[in-house]
């Protein structure tokens, strides 16, 4: 079987939601995984820090490097991606999770916000995959998995009321789409990963509306399908926009019903940038 173990991952956010499952379905391979966000202290509407991340790592049978910091950072992404390096010897796998949202239509959007989400999701997917080329071309199986959607130009993605968002999110795209052609050669594998439905995390039940969460799947679909990605020989498996459930029936599994939180299939919401099959 497939596996992480001895594996090192980095991985920008990772304090809670799909990039906790993430990190901990790699933990369970006996993985090394360092999480670099700037959750010190549980926020009353999104529970979970990096430090409590990195316990829920160990107890996983990973090893955890919690290194508090931002991904907008450049010294502090740079000093993060070197202590990597130097705990666990080099780095293997990186993944782009941090993420910033905001629905606000055009008009009303602020332009602090729209700099956030340009600064979080784009500029830091960028930045925390560059520096970590070096270290990606001594790996065996180097891989870069991006959590951002298939790009898609039909209006309706850009006149449903969050056009600031979806420019920040296809920006992470096009740095799966540029960068899968510049690190073939290689050997790199890079990648973005997007679940078909929502999925039920803080951020949905916050931003989008906990109305949704009885209608998602649980962010271990996410979670499995990544381990799928990035188990796969590097060589083989790069340039690709993976939907969450269409990877994991690739790999030859059948039951999803355990990653419902409610309800049946016939419920489920699709998530952004999805079409209904």
């Amino acid at each position: 079987m497939a596996t992480l173990a001895g594996k090192t991952l980095i991985m920008s956010g990772g304090s809670r939601g799909i990039g906790e499952a993430i990190a901990l379905r790699a933990a369970q391979d006996g993985a090394n995984v360092a999480l670099l966000a700037k959750t010190a202290e549980p926020h009353p509407k999104l529970p979970g820090t990096i430090y409590t991340a990195a316990e829920a790592i160990e107890k996983a049978g990973g090893y955890a490097l919690p290194i508090l910091g931002d991904v907008r950072d450049d010294d502090g992404v740079a000093a993060a991606v070197a202590k990597t390096v130097e705990q666990f010897g080099g780095i293997d796998v990186v993944v782009n999770n941090a993420s910033a949202i905001d629905l606000t239509p055009t008009e009303q959007v602020s332009m602090k916000r729209y700099d956030l989400m340009q600064d979080i999701n784009a500029r830091g997917t960028f930045l925390l995959s560059k520096l970590a080329i070096p270290h990606l071309r001594a790996s065996a199986n180097p891989h870069i998995l991006t959590l951002s959607p298939p790009i898609s130009l039909d209006e309706k993605w850009f006149i449903a009321g969050h056009l600031a968002y979806s420019i920040a999110k296809y920006s992470m795209s096009l740095v799966t789409v540029g960068l899968a052609a510049e690190l073939r050669g290689d050997g790199i594998a890079v990648n973005s990963l997007w679940p078909r439905t929502t999925i039920d995390t803080a951020a949905i039940r916050n931003v989008v509306g906990a109305e949704l969460a009885s209608r998602s799947r649980t962010p271990e679909i996410v979670a499995d399908a990544a381990h799928v990605i990035l188990t796969k020989p590097s060589r083989e498996a790069t340039g690709n926009f993976f939907l969450d459930d269409e990877i994991l029936r690739a790999a030859g599994v059948t039951d999803f019903a355990k990653y419902r939180v409610g309800g049946s299939e016939e419920d489920l919401q699709l998530d952004f940038w999805v079409d209904p099959a």
